[in-house]
Parts: structure tokens; C-alpha cells; sequence
């Protein structure tokens, strides 16, 4: 399967900060984290959308909906679990009504979207056997908080770059 290619909003330093210290609770807990990721592009993100390829047009698109919009404060809100035997913990956030509708119109225009829709969140873990949930759900805690998405990058895998949009 090919790598996709990736539009994601990027918080300010304090809420990197924040999902940082989330990541460290659950490897302080012995679970897996996203901390155990390794990539150079591996930061505290949202992804806008993920697709086989993002043109210049699709970049140009995302400079004149998105970008605009930032920066934009959000809050991270409930937990969600991902996926089957082993889940991918994420935190959702809730994001303000003109976000949504600037990259659900950005999402239209890019062929191959993965996943319907979108659905705002901070990934927290991946990989995580189920019988571990309740531990990473104490690990992770309720904390109520702000982030600041304050920039727009581009990662293309292929050439293994990372852009500020």
C-alpha cells in the first residue's frame, strides 16, 4: 500500500506541549504511545485529509480555505477508539463551524480522500491491544483544555518532505 500524502493543522508550542504529556502518561504506564514513533514528521497534529497524492492545485486550495482560518483555538473533547483487535486512541476535538465547512469543501475537490468526512482528532496511541483501554483512558485523564492550531503543513512521503502551507 502506498504512504499517503497529508494536510495536517498544527497546534502551538503549549498545546504540543499538552498531547506531548498525554503521549508520556501512556508510556509511563507501559502502553503504547506515539512517543514510540519515531518519524521526524512525528508531532502533535489534525489531519485535514490524507490522500495517494496532493497536487498544486489541491495546496493552493488549502492555502486559500484553510490557512486563512488560523489561528484558530480548539478544544480537545472526548476519547475515540479506532480500528479492530488493536485500536488507535485518539482525542477528538471540536473545532469552530467555518473550519469544518473550509476543509469539507477542500476535502470535495482532492481525489482519493481516505475516510469519509472528517473527523477532527489528536492521535494519542496506536496499536493498543483492547484489553488495555481502561489503563490508557486513566492514563490519558480529562484535562480540559485549549489548543491553538496555528499552522498548515503539507507531508509528502515520497520525498520525505514536510511544507508550511
Amino acid at each position: 500500500m502506498p504512504r499517503l500524502h497529508a494536510l495536517e493543522l498544527l497546534p502551538d508550542e503549549a498545546g504540543c506541549e499538552l498531547v506531548r504529556r498525554q503521549w508520556q502518561a501512556l508510556r509511563d504506564a507501559g502502553l503504547p504511545s506515539q512517543l514510540d514513533h519515531r518519524g521526524v514528521t512525528n508531532s502533535p497534529h489534525v489531519t485535514v485529509l490524507a490522500a495517494p497524492s496532493i497536487g498544486p492545485e489541491d495546496e493552493h486550495r488549502a492555502r486559500e480555505l484553510v490557512a486563512p482560518l488560523l489561528p484558530v483555538a480548539v478544544r480537545p473533547s472526548g476519547v475515540a477508539l479506532l480500528g479492530g483487535s488493536r485500536v488507535t486512541l485518539v482525542r477528538l476535538v471540536d473545532v469552530p463551524d467555518e473550519i469544518v465547512r473550509a476543509v469539507l469543501e477542500l476535502r470535495s475537490h482532492v481525489p482519493g480522500v481516505q475516510h469519509a468526512g472528517w473527523l477532527p482528532h489528536v492521535t494519542l496511541a496506536r496499536r493498543v491491544p483492547r484489553a488495555d483501554v481502561a489503563a490508557a483512558l486513566d492514563a490519558v485523564g480529562h484535562e480540559d483544555a485549549v489548543l491553538t492550531l496555528t499552522e498548515l503543513r503539507r507531508w509528502d512521503p515520497e520525498a520525505g518532505i514536510v511544507t508550511t502551507l
